[in-house]
């Protein structure tokens, strides 16, 4: 990829120092009185942010029971109002923002809580809370009165705002998916088929927990133990020391991921894959089989989608999505694996001649490809993800993160002290636009594991929970906490991230920035709210595109002692890095996708529909033992059934747009023009208006996959997705 981050434009902003405490100023919001019989908000501090020092479980479920209650009240007095209401927007909305933002602050304090230190708010006492508060908020969705009053309000002749309508097609969309319209003997076997569903997807996550905590194996080979990188040893070690073992194999997704990558022994990295792929089959414990389960769920969800209209729950799923149709979902996976499939073959082909010029002497099996990936890797481009840590600290890689925003976006990110957090190594930021003095959003940061303490999950290394969304009428700013599990710091050392983790970092702050720099004026389409899924994860994709420019990663990058940046060798390479086995990597997200979507499309049992998919989309021949649907939980248990895809939707919109810069540097027009739409476009809009026309304003056409084809290196000819 071309650079095209002129120096005297970007690249000097990235290197300079990052504001710390400049100014001064607070801002106060204003939250109604929760807690038992006090005065004032107890989870709150004089000036409107959480008291996150004196926070306690017990509060917590105080507030949120209090809340919760006032709430649904608040609701039923807002329904009172439904019959005679002569202006929906200032009788039935804008009332609930006011109560809305009452709730809001105290389940986001519980969330940053759960996430950022399990200690102070365990799980069970979490689940407690977010029952409580998930339960008053959706009495608003399924209120019929209010449901009519949108409809009616929709169907006056007069003109709306763009928020304005996303606003009422909100509270329409959920009261039809919530089967406000079905009535009688339907409503009862809905509700009832609501209830079988969530049993059994409890079920199932329950069973996929036990199955994955089962298993475990031990290493007390010193040898083999060094042939993996520290941090993987240390977490593995039963004695939390990376030179001492034994060393613990789990299927815990923090463990599995790397140890495949980096275990030298293929007995080892076999006996761990079919313990992962059998997971909950009738090959292992048959107490744990899930197959039952998965179909049951499959069944529910089709009668769901029926009684509600819909010929299919994947039908029932795109009434959510930017893709808009099953159809289009499709067209756009044939279209991608049409370039990878082939090149996939290739990439194996010279895998296998890879590993065997190395002393192998097998054929390459799927428990071989991630250590023989990551081997070729190093080979062929110096690079190792763990061993260019060196390069980059964390102070310097979040300096310079901060720094590009700002240059790009107009804003400033300063450092607030005194701020009470949840643990000393939290720090809060305020943001400010070039047009104000006070803070326009604030952020806490969290960057470090802790162990016991924070959740880890492979794929999750980082999160972003909106603690409080703006809202004009409340005059509240946005309020979210960044949470990530990096190495901490060592005497003497610095915290240093892979490359991996430097791109989880931008990706997480690129996706807060959407809501904290929001410009809509009702909190639920405000920032990330009512954001369709497949396009939720956007803006998050677009930051880590600046991490191929070599301007912006020589200004990133930095090592540790002696600040020289990452080898030109490597920078030059990490464009060959990225599409490195593509075709291959590329193939496992399609046929995940396109599984997914079948499975709640058709009602073919589930291994009929894998041996029927797998060879369009792999080259390796399908194990018969292989039974990778059963722990399937994010489709299953978790809420991404008919939504898996939505992950590589968005990487292939955010390439679409990160290719307008690429454009204008070989145009030799401003950057920062295309930053400015950026920000105007996305940013700003959020929720307040469908990804479909936000993309067709910035790009000022539909969205295509020929610029993620581009940047994997499977490019041909340009493609545009039909309609």
């Amino acid at each position: 990829m071309a650079s095209f981050l002129r120096t005297s434009v970007l690249a000097r902003y990235l290197k300079r120092p990052f504001l710390q405490n400049k100014r001064n100023s607070g801002y106060v919001v204003l939250i109604p009185e929760i807690g038992e019989d006090s005065d004032k908000n107890v989870l709150l501090t004089d000036n409107g942010l959480p008291e996150f020092n004196d926070v306690t479980i017990e509060k917590c479920i105080a507030a949120i029971s209090k809340l919760s209650l006032e709430y649904e009240t608040g609701v039923k007095q807002i329904e009172d109002s439904c019959a005679d209401c002569k202006n929906a927007f200032v009788e039935i909305f804008q009332p609930l923002e006011k109560i809305d933002n009452h709730l809001e602050l105290t389940w986001g304090v519980a969330k940053t809580l759960y996430l950022g230190n399990s200690s102070l708010m365990p799980t069970a006492s979490y689940i407690q809370i977010h029952q409580r508060a998930h339960r008053a908020r959706s009495c608003k969705f399924n209120s019929i009165l209010i449901y009519n009053a949108a409809i009616n309000e929709k169907n006056r002749l007069k003109k709306l705002t763009d928020e304005e309508q996303r606003l009422l097609d909100k509270y329409i969309l959920e009261g039809k998916l919530n089967g406000l319209d079905i009535k009688g003997l339907k409503r009862e076997q809905l509700d009832n088929i609501l209830n079988l569903l969530q049993k059994e997807r409890q079920l199932l996550r329950d069973k996929v927990n036990m199955a994955t905590n089962m298993f475990s194996s031990f290493i007390n080979d010193e040898q083999l133990a060094k042939e993996l990188p520290e941090s993987l040893a240390k977490a593995m070690s039963v004695n939390n020391n990376a030179t001492k073992g034994p060393w613990k194999i789990t299927l815990q997704p923090h463990i599995y991921e790397p140890f495949m990558q980096y275990c030298p022994e293929q007995t080892l990295r076999w006996n761990t894959w079919q313990a992962h792929v059998q997971r909950c089959s009738g090959y292992s414990n048959k107490d744990l089989e899930t197959s039952t389960h998965v179909e049951q769920i499959r069944k529910f969800r089709t009668q769901q989608a029926n009684i509600l209209g819909f010929e299919t729950y994947a039908d029932m799923s795109m009434e959510t999505k930017m893709a808009g149709s099953v159809e289009s979902i499709y067209n756009c996976l044939d279209t991608l694996r049409n370039s990878a499939r082939p090149v996939q073959d290739i990439e194996l082909e010279s895998l296998q001649s890879f590993a065997n010029e190395r002393g192998f002497d097998r054929k390459l099996e799927r428990w071989d490809i991630p250590y023989w990936q990551r081997k070729q890797k190093w080979s062929l481009f110096n690079f190792d993800d763990d061993k260019i840590r060196e390069f980059f600290p964390l102070p310097r890689v979040i300096t310079s993160l901060f720094n590009l925003c700002s240059t790009l976006f107009k804003i400033q990110i300063v450092e607030r002290s005194n701020v009470h957090t949840w643990h000393k190594d939290v720090k809060f930021y305020d943001i400010y636009d070039e047009s104000s003095n006070t803070p326009i959003a604030g952020f806490y940061l969290d960057p470090y594991a802790r162990q016991n303490e924070k959740i880890r999950i492979y794929d999750d290394a980082g999160w972003h929970v909106s603690i409080r969304n703006k809202c004009s009428l409340t005059s509240t700013h946005p309020l979210s906490a960044l949470i990530f599990n990096f190495q901490a710091p060592t005497e003497g050392q610095q915290s240093l991230l892979s490359f991996k983790e430097v791109s989880v970092l931008f990706q997480r702050f690129g996706h807060a920035l959407r809501h904290l720099l929001t410009k809509a004026n009702y909190s639920e389409v405000a920032g990330l709210s009512n954001v369709e899924w497949d396009a939720a994860d956007v803006c998050g994709q677009v930051m880590t595109h600046w991490l191929y420019d070599p301007n912006t990663i020589r200004a990133i990058s930095g090592h540790h002692n002696t600040e020289e940046p990452l080898p030109d060798e490597i920078i030059e390479n990490l464009q060959k890095v990225r599409s490195h086995m593509s075709g291959y990597n590329l193939c496992q997200e399609l046929y995940y996708s396109r599984l997914d979507l079948e499975l709640y499309s058709k009602k073919t049992f589930w291994r009929d529909l894998v041996k029927e998919l797998w060879p369009k989309y792999q080259a390796l021949p399908f194990d018969k033992y292989d039974s990778h649907v059963l722990s399937f939980t994010k489709i299953f248990s978790e809420e991404w059934g008919a939504a898996y895809y939505c992950h590589l939707w968005s990487k292939m919109i955010a390439a679409d747009i990160y290719s307008a810069f690429e454009e204008a540097k070989a145009a030799d027009q401003d950057i920062l023009t295309i930053s400015k739409r950026y920000k105007e476009c996305f940013l700003a809009v959020g929720g307040s208006c469908h990804p479909s026309e936000v993309f067709r304003r910035f790009r000022g056409r539909d969205p295509s996959p020929q610029a993620l084809l581009n940047n994997l290196g499977l490019s041909n000819e340009p493609i545009v997705l039909e309609e």
